[in-house]
């Protein structure tokens, strides 16, 4: 439930909100989706957190991060270490969950909502503590997909949960047409 008096804040998970979009099979417009949550209420910061390497995948998301930058967005990066597992497979080591509950915990006094974009079971203590304060809580995430990707312990701790996928007719990227005109 959101009040149109209220001032919110958004917290977004990256890579873990990147992986529950795609596995409800559509990718998300960040500009429908600031826009979305401009309508439910004072939106005081909409804040995207994620680590980069300087690997194929993370190039990727560069434009991503230097649209957000200019469009509205807070982005919060961390470099990301590339290291060789047991396996030999190459592996990224990243994360931005430390720098998000601060910047949550921080504007805590001056809003009434957060609205946390993970299903990640390590924010549930960020939840309580947000609680503590007088911060209501919802948390996006899926349960629709298989697996679902929210901790349950996250859900039970959240104010309120929505699901993403109720989101997906205001906020995802059009599909492209592959059709040749």
């Amino acid at each position: 439930m959101f009040y149109k008096d209220e001032t919110l804040a958004l917290f977004i998970d990256g890579p873990n909100f990147y992986h529950t979009a795609r596995a409800l099979n559509f990718d998300v417009d960040y500009k429908r989706l600031l826009e979305t949550f401009q309508a439910k209420g004072r939106l005081l910061r909409a804040s995207y957190f994620t680590p980069l390497a300087d690997t194929e995948d993370h190039v990727a998301i560069r434009p991503l991060v230097d649209w957000m930058q200019f469009n509205g967005w807070t982005v919060v990066t961390q470099p990301a270490r590339i290291f060789e597992g047991d396996d030999g497979r190459r592996r990224i080591k990243g994360s931005t969950d430390i720098a998000l509950t601060v910047e949550a915990m921080n504007l805590a006094p001056a809003i009434a909502h957060a609205v946390l974009f993970t299903g990640n079971r390590d924010f549930a203590p960020l939840v309580s503590g947000l609680q503590a304060k007088g911060t209501r809580v919802s948390v996006v995430s899926t349960l629709r997909a298989q697996p679902p990707m929210i901790s349950d312990d996250l859900r039970r701790q959240a104010d309120a949960f929505v699901d993403l996928d109720t989101l997906r007719h205001d906020i995802a990227r059009p599909a492209r047409d592959s059709a040749v005109a």
